[in-house]
């Protein structure tokens, strides 16, 4: 993956961003315009979804953006509390079946961060769903525990008993998970293969009168758990899945615990890639064994957020609108603070490396 000279800052005098302009959703609309939709937080990290036009040069390059307005800001008791509120880090999928966008993001409320979704017909104007409802497993309860980094797949999927089914991708930040506890642990500790994985939970698709929170998602599996070093720490879902050649080409996160300036522990977020089954996507055909994309992968952006050593990729546009199918752009959020664009294009054939087997049934 390689980084794009597109770096997107807050606006100098826009209150709405003056801690901030990150982790942008991202989807092509009826009109064929790219449309990204960032976590905008203005000060006391109080979190609103904007939405910004995509503006691109002759060659079909990203080079700049139009602001358009606000998607979501918080309103709903699940989006409040006593000192702010918080909707962030949203991810945009228009998905078949029901034939409109979803929008989902973390909700951020006094018990913590939530999945909450939001629909559309034009990406313009938004209609929430509220918060998505979970089902046991196992006698793991996913209800009233922090989750977060969902995303959702665009067509009707085979779930573990083959049954077309709407998906969602999620990560639950189970007690004892989040990467500063799992840092803590050391080296030798074993991964919880349980409350430490991507997870992808089903539903039957139902008309959009019926909210997900009202059905609940079952049928959980679990997809991965961290594995390699560079995401020793946490693992979470990036941007929403898509059809490739080779199958569900799916982007996201890994933490790991980097030696930094003096010696300093220091967290840093890089970006990898995996590659689902077409006819089973609980399988994993591909995984990369390092990240395809590290914060120092753009030396022409050298300032630093808080925190630093981030890169967060949250939204992905496929180019078929300069007839090059394989070619992905990807927007990411850089150390916390700004928007980058780096380019993949898919190979012809997978590589034979980086290859991981899935969390164990």
């Amino acid at each position: 993956m390689t980084a794009l000279d597109l770096v997107i800052e807050p606006e100098v005098g826009n209150a709405n961003e003056v801690e901030g302009i990150l982790n942008p959703g991202a989807a092509r609309g009826p009109d064929g315009n790219l449309y990204l939709f960032p976590r905008i937080v203005a000060k006391g990290n109080y979190s609103r979804i904007g939405i910004l036009r995509v503006l691109f040069d002759e060659q079909g390059e990203p080079n700049g953006v139009e602001r358009v307005g606000i998607a979501l800001e918080p309103e709903m008791p699940y989006e409040l509390r006593p000192d702010g509120g918080g909707c962030e880090d949203p991810r945009v999928s228009f998905v078949e079946p029901l034939n409109c966008y979803l929008m989902t993001y973390t909700a951020f409320s006094p018990e913590g961060p939530r999945i909450a979704i939001a629909t559309s017909k034009d990406l313009l104007t938004w209609e929430r769903l509220g918060l998505v409802a979970f089902d046991p497993y196992e006698g793991i309860h996913f209800d009233g525990v922090d989750n977060k980094d969902a995303c959702m797949f665009p067509v009707a999927i085979p779930n573990p008993e083959f049954e077309l089914e709407i998906a969602i991708l999620h990560r639950p930040l189970f007690p004892g998970t989040l990467p500063e506890d799992t840092l803590a642990q050391g080296e030798d500790r074993s991964v919880d293969l349980h409350r430490e994985s991507i997870w992808i939970s089903y539903r039957r698709p139902g008309p959009i009168g019926t909210p997900l929170r009202i059905a609940g998602l079952s049928a959980h599996h679990r997809l991965a758990a961290p594995v390699y070093p560079w995401e020793s720490l946490k693992i979470g879902s990036g941007a929403p899945p898509v059809m490739t050649k080779h199958g569900w080409l799916f982007i996201y996160h890994g933490v790991a615990d980097v030696i930094g300036a003096g010696d300093v522990d220091q967290l840093t977020y890089s970006a990898g890639v995996m590659v689902l089954d077409r006819e089973r996507p609980q399988e994993l055909l591909y995984r990369s064994s390092h990240p395809v994309l590290t914060p120092d992968a753009n030396p022409k952006d050298p300032r630093r957020g808080t925190p630093a050593n981030v890169v967060f990729p949250t939204g992905l546009d496929r180019r078929d609108d300069i007839n090059q199918p394989n070619r992905f752009d990807v927007y990411y959020g850089l150390n916390d603070f700004r928007i980058g664009v780096a380019r993949l294009d898919v190979p012809d054939v997978l590589p034979h490396t980086g290859e991981a087997d899935p969390p164990k049934n």
